[in-house]
């Protein structure tokens, strides 16, 4: 075993505090990992705070992970030491069902390992990468090219992922309109990778507050879903959706300004139901859907196409000791548009 400074919740709602944790020792397929960069996602603050079920303690939140290899399993291939990578939701998986032989590790049908507030199949319990080092499977480890740097990457690897997936599954690209509901952390990641991927894209948020940061992102349009109007101006105008709120939104309203057979994609988790009326859906033969993160192959090519685009997550660098505090103004939305850690600020 390995000791490595984290942050870490005592239980449900305490604040994050630093303190040691203690890494397995090297597997021949795992790579050792000094991290970096970590983002704060909005989902480590609903399983800290317990929002989502029960969760278990203590827990070491992150899966936005950005660093550099220090360490090699004898049998690894992938990695050397000194190599940039990222590891993002997932930790493992059974390598052997459809799903794993087809690059989705996430719908694995053993039931993929997630980074932390999961359990591997030998029992180990997950932490993750608010900590100075991680141990991985060298499967579930990410490259992260030149071009990118590593804070403005760790977001990539949840923020990015997550909404890269969506508008590739619904072909969002040259002729196609997309709509992104939301400019927070998962939305401006979705505004920035639907235009390169060569999109009209338009913001539809509550008020006009974000319009200039909307533009200088490259949404071509941004309307105040709060303005009276505006909504029943904008019926029928989209081939594609990407809702980020975790709101709760009227949903057939929003389905309404899809054109034909077009789709309303979720990928926030709002802690209530939908509404939605049948007649929303059939008519028009719209789709109203759901999207999680990508397989490890799909997150190699999102960081790949970042890259080459120049793409990187907006950020806020914080010290350790301004992640509490971080927590709270993410709920209050005061941020633009990721907070991420810098780990050598760890104090165990």
């Amino acid at each position: 075993m390995s000791r490595s400074a984290a942050l870490s919740a005592s239980s449900a709602g305490a604040p994050l505090q630093p303190t040691t944790i203690e890494r397995r020792e090297l597997r021949d397929d795992d790579v050792l990992i000094d991290v970096k960069f970590a983002g704060i996602c909005h989902s480590d603050i609903h399983q800290v705070r317990e929002e989502w079920g029960a969760a278990t303690f203590p827990m070491v939140p992150g899966h936005e992970i950005a660093g550099v290899v220090s360490a090699v399993g004898g049998k690894v291939t992938r990695y050397q030491v000194g190599d940039r990578v990222g590891v993002g939701c997932m930790v493992d998986s059974c390598g052997e069902c459809e799903y794993c032989k087809d690059g989705e590790e996430q719908y694995c049908a053993k039931g993929a390992v997630m980074t932390y507030n999961g359990e591997g199949y030998d029992g180990e319990k997950t932490m993750g990468g608010y900590s100075q080092q991680l141990v991985v499977s060298e499967r579930f480890a990410v490259r992260i090219p030149e071009g990118i740097e590593l804070d403005e990457a760790a977001p990539l690897l949840c923020a990015g992922i997550t909404t890269y997936s969506p508008l590739k599954r619904w072909g969002a690209g040259p002729g196609k309109r997309v709509a992104v509901i939301g400019l927070g952390g998962l939305g401006h990641m979705a505004v920035k990778l639907a235009v390169a991927l060569g999109a009209e894209v338009s913001v539809l948020s509550r008020t006009l507050a974000k319009q200039e940061d909307g533009k200088r992102l490259g949404a071509g349009h941004y309307y105040a879903t709060g303005d009276e109007g505006t909504m029943a101006a904008l019926r029928s105008s989209f081939d594609l959706i990407i809702n980020t709120v975790s709101a709760d939104l009227p949903m057939d309203d929003y389905l309404a300004l899809l054109r034909p057979l077009g789709a309303l994609v979720n990928v926030g988790l709002p802690t209530k139901p939908y509404s939605v009326q049948p007649g929303s859906v059939v008519g028009g033969s719209r789709t109203l859907a759901g999207s999680t993160i990508g397989g490890i192959p799909q997150t190699q090519e999102m960081l790949d196409f970042c890259a080459q685009h120049g793409i990187g997550a907006e950020i806020e660098k914080i010290g350790a000791d301004q992640v509490n505090e971080a927590y709270d103004r993410v709920v209050a939305g005061d941020v633009r548009y990721r907070f991420v850690i810098d780990t050598a600020t760890i104090n165990a």
